[in-house]
């Protein structure tokens, strides 16, 4: 008995050991798949294969440093008048082309929201869903509209329940005042959470979820 309780004990502190970093490895493995949507097609149109000696590995490291690079420069060029003349008329003739219009507008919305100050969420709640019993993490955006408060029997509140790890990706739903489930968390925590996986330290969540909101703004300009 002592050699089989010494066995499970030995058991459950290996998996102890070796689950999260499994996890970890299965999250990383799904963002590199993700990233590579986007930086292949760059390899391939710049032919970087040839540049790097045909090493695969060292082409897509050589994009990702080009991808940065634009970024950070498109950046810098956004905080100067002429950039931000050019910008704005560009931003101006997408609005202006219906269904782009509104899938760009929604993505820079949220994207803004998770680095500015000031964020246009008003608080962090728990929804259930998808089912009962199953609380999701969502973020009110304001109030319904009186069509929807009849529909509902009371006072309803928009609130986007965020993707994870990918915040900037969601859906919208209108939820009854009684059941929003309030909570403590500030909305910078939430999406800490979010962009974590609800995984690491409380400062982990939060360093993880600055650094991804940074990232979703480059990409949404």
């Amino acid at each position: 008995m002592r050699v089989t309780s010494r066995l499970k004990e030995s058991f459950v502190a290996g998996l102890i050991l070796v689950a999260p970093l499994a996890v970890t490895l299965y999250i990383l493995r799904i963002l590199v798949s993700w990233s590579l949507q986007f930086i292949n097609p760059v390899v391939t149109e710049l032919g970087l294969i040839q540049t790097a000696a045909n090493v695969e590995v060292a082409a897509q490291i050589l994009a990702v440093v080009l991808i940065v690079s634009v970024i950070t420069a498109l950046g810098l060029l956004a905080q100067w008048s002429i950039g931000k003349h050019l910008f704005g008329n560009l931003g101006r003739t997408i609005n202006v082309v219906p269904l782009v219009s509104t899938i760009y507008g929604s993505i820079r919305q949220v994207a803004t929201s998770l680095v500015e100050s000031g964020s246009q969420f008003e608080r962090t709640v728990l929804v259930e869903y998808p089912r009962e019993d199953v609380y999701s993490v969502g973020f009110v955006t304001g109030e319904g509209r009186s069509s929807i408060d009849e529909v509902a029997g009371e006072r309803a509140h928009s609130v986007f329940l965020p993707n994870s790890p990918n915040p900037t990706a969601g859906r919208l739903v209108m939820v009854p005042e009684s059941q929003i489930h309030e909570t403590d968390m500030s909305v910078r925590e939430g999406m800490g959470m979010i962009v974590t996986t609800g995984m690491g330290s409380e400062e982990e969540r939060l360093e993880a979820y600055e650094d991804e909101a940074v990232v979703a703004v480059d990409r949404a300009d």
